[in-house]
């Protein structure tokens, strides 16, 4: 089995190495513009290092991993690295050498080309081995051991994807789950007499890693009977859909949650885009709209025109978010009983300018002076006061994970969702705040941002 496998892998290593020969060839003619080009010494030295490049960038990036469980888009997207590779490789190969017969033009030509023609060499041999796993053939024959969720839920992801072209032989386990529905083979100590019996290319153990003797025990058979073992730690059930698995010496570690708050260049191209757009707006906007609100408010109602309410940021720390002053200065935040008062539809306590600004947001405007001082973001989870905080910290689970970032003006859960009067509100507002956490980009903000204006316009704003 694991002999068929790597045979596979040098096939598509050396289909790939010819198209990249071909490629190299054809666009050095297309660019020369010569009937014929004659491979000179230089020409040669470069195809030979690109060649060496690719091998070894291929194997940095996993390109002939078992693709199986790949999407076509996910494999072009690691073609692309290892062509980048070749891009920055070919410069600075010409640049060591002093060749100037071949052009900068060939180098990007050749990598657009080599892209479009290995492309479509693996979106073919995609087609072609999806219609051999139709009529039966290269299909792989999986036998899970450990029927519990994890082998269930891995039994669904293979029903699920056929074209993956692996099929399920059946479930081993100590206990007939009734959901197996006959594809219940046994007991695990029947393993020997099942494997001798089936044909059966590859063992999935889904045991719990707390069962060490028993996997031992079946990846001593598997190998007493040279059929490769999968081992699938339960330790899955922890992890977010954006884990990464990483080595640290010779320990796998599992990076639990992996998301975008941890890159540097992520962190800089939102904090730089913070700054120039907030001070966009303090100049082009709050300029000559808090001269307007102010009087207005002062219209309508003595007191401040700005109001600081203490919030809860981004590493646990507490900062004061400015809004203008909707309410009347002698409302009170808690009652006499100690209860919080939150603000409600109607609520008398909020003036009639309060009424118009809140509900055209516009009261969140003074927030720009916080993103500027880099206590809050544009777009993240909205800030929330502290007195929640710790309610909420003890009612939701992983509710502390919204304060990996900045709290945000606006954010995915204010788009999506009405404003939170129940505590299953507030837990899916916190599924959403955790979805951009772990997906953010600036895209994202800027769709974000968008979807708010029409928010606002339509007069959709909550309350808060």
């Amino acid at each position: 089995m694991q002999i068929q496998r790597k045979f596979f892998t040098s096939v598509r290593l050396g289909l790939d190495a010819f198209i990249l020969i071909l490629t190299f060839i054809l666009i050095l003619l297309a660019v020369s513009g010569m009937p014929f080009v004659k491979l000179t010494g230089y020409n040669f030295s470069l195809l030979f290092v690109l060649l060496v490049v690719w091998y070894f960038s291929s194997q940095i990036t996993d390109l002939y991993d078992d693709f199986r469980s790949r999407n076509y888009s996910y494999e072009l997207i690691i073609l692309a690295k290892n062509i980048f590779f070749q891009i920055i490789v070919a410069v600075i190969v010409l640049f060591l050498l002093n060749e100037n017969t071949i052009s900068r033009k060939f180098v990007f030509t050749y990598g657009l080309g080599l892209f479009v023609s290995l492309g479509i060499q693996k979106y073919l041999l995609r087609r072609i081995l999806y219609l051999m796993r139709k009529k039966g053939r290269n299909i792989r024959n999986l036998l899970i051991v450990g029927a519990g969720e994890i082998g269930k839920n891995f039994f669904e992801v293979i029903n699920r994807n056929p074209q993956f072209g692996y099929k399920i032989v059946g479930f081993l386990d100590d206990y007939k789950w009734p959901y197996l529905n006959g594809e219940y083979l046994g007991k695990i100590n029947q393993l020997e007499s099942i494997l001798s019996k089936e044909k059966v290319d590859n063992v999935v153990i889904t045991l719990a890693n707390g069962n060490t003797a028993r996997i031992e025990e079946v990846i001593r058979i598997c190998d007493n009977n040279t059929i490769r073992s999968i081992i699938i730690p339960d330790y899955f059930k922890f992890v977010s859909n954006k884990y990464n698995v990483s080595m640290f010496g010779r320990f796998p570690v599992i990076n639990v949650r992996e998301d975008r708050v941890s890159e540097i260049h992520w962190r800089l191209a939102k904090r730089i885009f913070d700054i120039v757009f907030s001070i966009v707006i303090i100049i082009s906007v709050f300029s000559w709209l808090f001269p307007l609100i102010a009087l207005a408010l002062k219209l309508n109602s003595p007191g401040p025109v700005f109001f600081k309410q203490e919030r809860w940021g981004k590493d646990n720390r507490k900062f004061s978010a400015y809004k203008f002053r909707s309410m009347i200065v002698q409302s009170k935040n808690v009652d006499d009983g100690g209860k919080f008062c939150q603000a409600i539809q109607n609520d008398p306590r909020i003036t009639r300018v309060g009424r118009v600004i809140r509900k055209m947001r516009i009261d969140e405007v003074p927030q720009m002076i916080n993103v500027l001082k880099g206590e809050m973001s544009l777009v993240g989870p909205r800030p929330e006061r502290p007195f929640f905080v710790e309610k909420l910290t003890e009612e939701i689970p992983y509710y502390t994970r919204r304060f990996k970032v900045r709290p945000g003006i606006t954010g995915w859960a204010q788009v999506k969702h009405k404003y939170d009067e129940t505590i299953e509100d507030v837990k899916i507002k916190l599924r959403y705040d955790l979805f951009y956490i772990e997906n953010m980009s600036l895209r994202m903000d800027f769709k974000i941002l968008f979807r708010t204006i029409f928010v606002v316009l339509f007069g959709k704003g909550h309350y808060n």
